[in-house]
């Protein structure tokens, strides 16, 4: 039986003690420790590789908003009367396997009177190289400055027509392009004014409750219980059609961004039940804060990224709605060029089956609208906590 009271043996280090070194560092977790919430959410959603991916493909899209008159290379209303419903060109870089840089092979045409449609054939004898910083169309940059300056332009007495053209003979790369600025501005002022509703609304309702929060959920489950689609058409139907097109895109943004806020107002009522309850709301209405510095001072601060990534997400569906209104004719109207717009042409099933091209459009819309999805999955995970 050992002996209870017997001493552990007690190990000395023999090595003598310097004073200036610090302790170990804790490498991560001390970095860790130190970073901002928005720095976290920024380390964790870089990890996010399908978000990056995203990102950039928006910032490419985006990019082309405010240079759309210099990367297209024709204007939007230039009519190509010689090339009506042509097929796309194929941009080739050999000719008979010598390196010739980028060009496209001529059209020739003729007409069928049996089938009573223009066919083209490709003249493969002589490439017409593309042209890069060029002088082509003039069109007013920013609306301000005159030019003709392009990123690219057809070939000297030659045509460029990458995606093919629409029963006007504009050029759908052109077009597409010109269509960016609409669609992709339509989603980001919509979300600004569903975001700013949905702020207020839920605030309101979570903050102060009672009554308030009663009133504002019965708006909700009004909102919510009204089939989307045909709300969205009745109120765009509601849209005087002698107003100018300038007009009527900011009259779809504010009716898509209202119809969208009931989303963004249910998890910031949720937010600020949990939060105001907290020591910190406490301690501010002790001090005498009033009601509003609260909300966006102390609350609304403490969830902003869950906000974000939540409005993130949102934006397709504006994206969206404005391509439906549109592709149904209660939207935007010529002469504004949208992706929704150029999509009125597809309307004729006869027409898609001869000319499949006019369909390109709808490409940019599900790239941008699983982007913005891919980024917003990767803000959401990013702001969790407890992911």
């Amino acid at each position: 039986m050992t002996d209870s009271k017997a001493k552990t043996p007690h190990f000395v280090d023999a090595a003598p003690f310097d004073p200036g070194l610090s302790e170990p560092s804790l490498n991560d977790n001390e970095t860790l420790a130190s970073m901002s919430s928005w720095q976290l959410i920024w380390r964790k959603f870089r990890r996010h590789r399908l978000a990056m991916i995203a990102v950039w493909i928006l910032v490419f899209f985006y990019a082309l908003v405010p240079f759309a008159e210099v990367i297209a290379p024709y204007n939007a209303h230039r009519s190509n009367d010689d090339f009506i419903y042509a097929p796309p060109q194929k941009l080739k870089l050999f000719h008979e396997g010598k390196f010739v840089g980028p060009f496209v092979y001529p059209y020739t045409y003729s007409f069928d009177e049996n089938k009573f449609v223009i066919e083209y054939k490709t003249d493969k004898s002589q490439p017409q190289p593309i042209r890069f910083f060029c002088r082509g169309d003039s069109y007013k940059f920013w609306g301000l400055v005159k030019t003709d300056i392009h990123l690219v332009c057809g070939p000297e007495n030659g045509t460029m027509f990458l995606l093919g053209t629409d029963r006007r003979g504009y050029d759908l790369l052109s077009r597409i392009i010109y269509g960016a600025r609409i669609s992709l501005t339509v989603g980001l002022i919509g979300i600004t004014v569903s975001f700013a509703l949905g702020l207020f609304f839920g605030g309101l309702a979570g903050y102060l409750g009672g009554w308030v929060d009663y009133v504002v959920q019965r708006m909700i489950e009004i909102l919510r219980s009204l089939p989307e689609l045909p709300l969205w058409l009745a109120l765009s139907a509601a849209l005087p059609p002698s107003w100018s097109p300038l007009l009527i895109f900011f009259g779809i943004t504010i009716i898509l961004g209202m119809l969208d806020w009931p989303g963004l107002a249910r998890p910031v009522r949720s937010k600020l039940l949990a939060l105001r309850e907290e020591d910190f709301v406490k301690a501010a209405e002790l001090n005498g804060a009033s009601k509003k510095r609260i909300i966006l001072r102390h609350l609304i601060p403490n969830f902003m990224s869950h906000l974000i990534a939540s409005a993130t997400l949102s934006i397709p569906s504006m994206i969206l709605g404005e391509t439906a209104l549109s592709f149904l004719g209660l939207g935007l109207r010529d002469p504004i060029i949208s992706w929704g717009v150029l999509l009125k042409d597809t309307q004729n099933l006869a027409s898609i089956q001869l000319y499949p091209w006019l369909l390109l459009p709808i490409v940019p819309i599900i790239i941008v609208v699983l982007a913005f999805n891919f980024m917003g999955d990767g803000l959401r995970d990013a702001a969790d906590p407890y992911h």
